[in-house]
């Protein structure tokens, strides 16, 4: 694994663009703009870097799997900072084997030791278009006789296939909040969901209603089946969040996703698979006898309210989160080139022991990724 400089692309903005990234750069930083797609360089990966990635992918999600079930089975709900009142949801899902679409692990990965977990996006995870499309436009423009690990969109469309047979009429309807990245994400998989056959509508998540009986759409249509970017710890304390029992809407993720999105999924994978070489030692009460570590809010996004506490001096990022407790997890030594530190997003269609499908690099020059950090393109050499 290696960082290598590259000259962009003439007119790379445009063509990112007409691809649906709109958001490539920020707002004016300095003298010059923020940029969050990067091809002024790119991450280059051995075949053994990505076997590498791949397997510990498959693995975790069967670890996290059997973690999830390990919290139902043992009433962990208010360690993790669980509303009682999502216990039913949680647990009837669970049961039931509502599906998953995607889901995306957050790994420290420097070339030589074992891939480490440093969270689980199950969610609500974001990046995808760039992974999915936008770096592959990139490679073929390129280096169209290289490779790349990304059978992302090929494995979207096979996934919506699959679903297929447990959406009522086939038919699914995608909601996110009004945001140009959140938007264009929800684009994108009805994009995906139409080309495996599924009918589709999309519209804001809070043109979702309650007609006393059902939850509908904009048209007051009954929802079936519904794509939602927009988290569960959110959607539960919502106004309508107390007819979420009452209601038959399959919700895709699926509500026993909240024990996978949560941080605090982290030390209970620790604690079935101690010493583990894709773990890192997570505790939830405090840092035990780790001399550098991260404290991490259990319901934490994008990099808010983080403390990195390292020798020398200790690293804070602001936010609104932490209500809910934090977790302590020993902290990652992430890969550090040009003076950039490195996290590998590993991409999951589905939820199962192959369900690991292309990876996608966010770099910073802090040690705490965040939703600035940029996104960088990878080949395979």
């Amino acid at each position: 694994m290696r960082r290598v400089d590259s000259t962009p692309r003439v007119h790379w903005d445009r063509r990112v663009e007409a691809a649906g990234l709109t958001w490539h750069s920020g707002e004016p930083l300095s003298e010059a703009p923020a940029i969050y797609w990067n091809e002024s360089a790119f991450y280059e990966f051995t075949s053994k870097d990505i076997e590498a990635l791949e397997s510990s992918t498959n693995e975790l999600a069967t670890m996290t799997l059997h973690a999830a079930g390990h919290i139902i089975k043992n009433k962990l709900y208010a360690k993790m900072g669980i509303p009682e009142s999502a216990v039913g949801l949680i647990e009837s899902s669970w049961e039931a084997e509502h599906p998953s679409l995607y889901g995306r692990f957050d790994l420290a990965y420097d070339g030589s030791n074992p891939p480490k977990l440093l969270e689980y996006n199950a969610d609500t995870p974001t990046s995808l278009l760039e992974a999915a499309v936008i770096q592959w436009y990139w490679l073929q423009d390129l280096f169209p006789s290289r490779d790349q690990f990304n059978s992302i969109h090929e494995r979207l469309i096979a996934r919506w296939k699959e679903l297929a047979a447990c959406l009522p009429d086939q038919h699914v309807d995608l909601c996110s909040i009004d945001d140009a990245e959140d938007g264009m994400t929800v684009t994108y998989l009805e994009d995906a969901a139409r080309q495996a056959g599924l009918t589709t509508s999309i519209f804001p998540i809070d043109e979702v209603g309650w007609d006393g009986a059902r939850f509908v759409g904009p048209d007051d249509r009954p929802l079936g089946a519904v794509f939602k970017l927009y988290p569960w710890e959110w959607m539960i304390r919502e106004d309508f969040g107390r007819h979420l029992a009452a209601d038959h809407t399959i919700w895709i993720e699926p509500p026993w996703k909240m024990l996978l999105s949560n941080k605090g999924i982290l030390p209970v994978v620790w604690e079935l698979y101690p010493q583990h070489p894709n773990l890192l030692e997570t505790r939830f009460d405090d840092s035990g006898e780790m001399k550098e570590w991260i404290k991490k809010p259990l319901l934490g996004r994008e990099g808010a309210n983080i403390t990195l506490h390292q020798d020398g001096a200790d690293v804070e990022t602001a936010g609104s989160y932490g209500a809910e407790g934090f977790i302590f997890q020993e902290r990652a030594a992430l890969n550090r080139m040009n003076g950039m530190h490195a996290v590998v997003g590993s991409w999951m269609i589905g939820h199962n022991e192959d369900s690991s499908c292309g990876i996608g690099v966010r770099e910073s020059k802090s040690p705490i990724i965040t939703n600035t950090s940029q996104f960088v393109p990878h080949q395979i050499g």
